[in-house]
């Protein structure tokens, strides 16, 4: 962090429920004593402008499990963003601008001040982000030496995604064991991770375990019933049907 200008203010606004104090007190982030929860970014039209959807982005890659980033409406303090809100506590913070105020913040609000954490974190998302390029395009071996670096850096938030794509691309390079050790380390750290359990399940389908793919997509669409919505998710299940149609044929 930066030091005693790293503050936040208390704004008098609502935020599903929470309500700030209009006092407009400044206060240092230790001061926060509540567990975080969430931090939801403000993607109001001037925050916007001021980069907060980059902002959204990078902390929903740096967040650990247990802590949700979610888009929400103006903050006020228009023109002093891009601006968070620190849940439970209600804690506006303002001048959120880079990656690397975000990856600061993100570890003082979590106890981490003063370690090397928001350097890693950084790393191993940009890491990340050059893998998803290279999945895009099919490298699925560099893909997978790029995630192998970022979960060697063993970053304090986002472990959990690199585990998942590293599976997605194991499962593309015909690795399903390898894919299957990578998804149960993204389960045990996030349990209820939809995502993972698509990506156990799309394993499970690759290695003819019908009646296994079919339980970890139910397990999906309890733990997120709109992703029966979804054109991948439902391409997925009549892949599974047709499969197990021809499976079941004399």
């Amino acid at each position: 962090m930066e030091g005693s200008s790293s503050c936040f203010v208390f704004n008098s606004v609502q935020v599903s429920g929470f309500r700030f104090p209009s006092n407009h007190k400044s206060f240092c982030i230790p001061r926060i004593k509540a567990e975080l929860k969430e931090l939801r970014v403000c993607t109001n039209r001037t925050c916007r402008r001021q980069g907060s959807m980059q902002i959204l982005e990078t902390l929903s890659g740096l967040a650990p499990p247990g802590v949700a980033v979610k888009s929400c409406g103006c903050l006020g303090r228009c023109g002093a963003g891009p601006n968070l809100v620190a849940l439970p506590e209600g804690v506006v913070i303002g001048h959120c601008g880079t990656a690397a105020r975000a990856s600061d913040i993100l570890m003082e609000l979590c106890g981490k001040s003063g370690s090397d954490d928001a350097v890693k974190s950084l790393e191993a998302l940009a890491l990340r982000k050059r893998a998803e390029t290279e999945i895009e395009k099919e490298n699925f071996s560099e893909a997978e030496q790029l995630l192998s670096q970022a979960i060697e850096l063993k970053p304090f938030g986002g472990i959990h995604v690199l585990y998942k794509d590293r599976c997605i691309v194991k499962l593309a390079k015909g690795n399903y064991s390898g894919a299957l050790d990578d998804v149960r380390e993204a389960l045990k750290l996030v349990p209820q991770y939809t995502e993972a359990y698509v990506c156990q399940g799309d394993v499970f389908l690759a290695m003819d375990q019908y009646d296994a793919a079919e339980n970890s997509y139910s397990i999906c669409l309890q733990l997120d019933p709109s992703i029966r919505r979804s054109k991948s998710f439902k391409s997925r299940i009549v892949k599974l049907q047709e499969k197990l149609t021809a499976a079941n044929m004399p």
